[in-house]
């Protein structure tokens, strides 16, 4: 099988074209992970559990021992801890401080700030603080120097 990987300059640009005989099962699950479709994560809304996609996920942050899953809109309680979430979440998202995980994909731009800390702005528009001590594994993941 043929691969071919063009780097683009915004993950908003990025695409993805499978062209094959027929569409096996191995082909729909390979799909469904560059759609983002093929890991979720329970969450509380209300008296409800719904199944968050982790593709729909810009953040979450830990507050006073509860987790908090930070979609586009909205904001949902889930019962994992953040080690937790981070072995699911696997290589898309990256911890940015001890109380916080960032999806890497939803991230718009980065500037310096005060004592080595960057200042992540989000496609959503909401900014967040890089902790120093995760600062160099931001920089490895976004290919920045």
């Amino acid at each position: 099988m043929k691969v071919t990987i063009n780097k683009t300059d915004s993950y908003e640009k990025e695409s993805a074209v499978i062209t094959a005989v027929a569409v096996t099962e191995d082909i729909r699950n390979a799909a469904d992970i560059l759609r983002g479709n093929g890991a979720s994560i329970p969450v509380i809304s209300g008296s409800d559990t719904l199944m968050i996609g982790t593709s729909s996920i810009y953040y979450i942050e830990s507050v006073d021992k509860r987790t908090y899953v930070y979609t586009k809109g909205e904001c949902h309680e889930t019962r994992y801890r953040l080690y937790e979430l981070e072995e699911i979440l696997g290589t898309g998202f990256l911890r940015c401080s001890k109380a916080m995980i960032v999806n890497i994909k939803k991230i718009r731009s980065v500037r310096a700030e005060l004592n080595a800390r960057l200042s992540a702005e989000l496609l959503n528009g909401e900014r967040l603080i890089i902790s120093r001590g995760y600062v160099k594994d931001l920089k490895k993941k976004l290919g920045v120097n």
